[in-house]
């Protein structure tokens, strides 16, 4: 079995399986909340493998991901740390051998740039260490609200729910929270997915988008959530 990859992050190997509100309408809520039960019953662990995972590897590896397929990233971030461990050794590595690793990876010199710099702040602003918030990670340099997230998440667990292509999608598709934007959606399951189901969501619909609800002839046939999916595409 492959291992499985998120944002450029291996797991170890899985066994299988301020603005104005509106106020929650109970059907989508009620939607929501099936869609959720379903995948975790399916998937009671999705985040097994990566319970030993290093705040600031993954906060690195999930900026080396944008525009980047995972197991490209997966590699590049494999080659970097093996020789750097905290950002004090990434800023002895230096910029210039930063970019010479990560240039496969597209966008090098701005992510390599990005790299010093959040390893500076990291430094001067957290004794060294990663914050424990996502909303503290995204005053980082180079770091995003997909990127902070993801990394507060998996590395924290706090109950937040990143949103990158697969996430954005599914959400769309089912619908669990419609969105034109990237953060409206990510607004959205904040306050329509319920709280138990928080920890794991991102990587539930994460691996959902990617290997079942894809872009391109998306498996209805077999979607564990398909009888409650409203895409009026969908083909069983």
């Amino acid at each position: 079995m492959a291992r499985d990859t998120l944002h450029g992050l291996r797991s170890s190997p899985r066994h299988a399986l301020a603005k104005p509100v509106r106020p929650i309408d109970a059907d989508d809520a009620e939607r929501v909340a099936a869609v959720m039960t379903r995948f975790c019953e399916a998937d009671p662990d999705p985040k097994a493998g990566f319970d030993d995972t290093d705040p600031f590897r993954l906060l690195v590896t999930v900026l080396l991901s944008a525009q980047s397929t995972g197991p490209t990233v997966a590699r590049i971030a494999e080659a970097l740390f093996s020789t750097v461990r905290d950002p004090a050794g990434m800023l002895a590595l230096g910029e210039a051998r930063i970019l010479e690793i990560i240039r496969p990876v597209g966008l090098g010199p701005s992510k390599a740039r990005n790299i010093v710099k959040l390893s500076a702040a990291l430094i001067s602003e957290h004794g060294g260490a990663v914050p424990r918030s996502s909303v503290a990670m995204r005053r980082l340099p180079g770091i995003g609200r997909k990127s902070a997230e993801v990394t507060a998440n998996f590395a924290f667990h706090e109950p937040v729910i990143a949103v990158d292509t697969h996430v954005f999608r599914v959400s769309n598709r089912i619908p669990l929270a419609s969105g034109a934007t990237v953060d409206a959606v990510a607004d959205g399951l904040a306050r329509l997915v319920p709280e138990r189901f928080k920890d794991g969501a991102h990587v539930w619909l994460f691996r959902h988008g990617r290997d079942t609800c894809t872009a391109r002839k998306p498996a209805c046939p077999r979607c564990p959530v398909a009888d409650l999916c409203l895409w009026p595409g969908k083909e069983l």
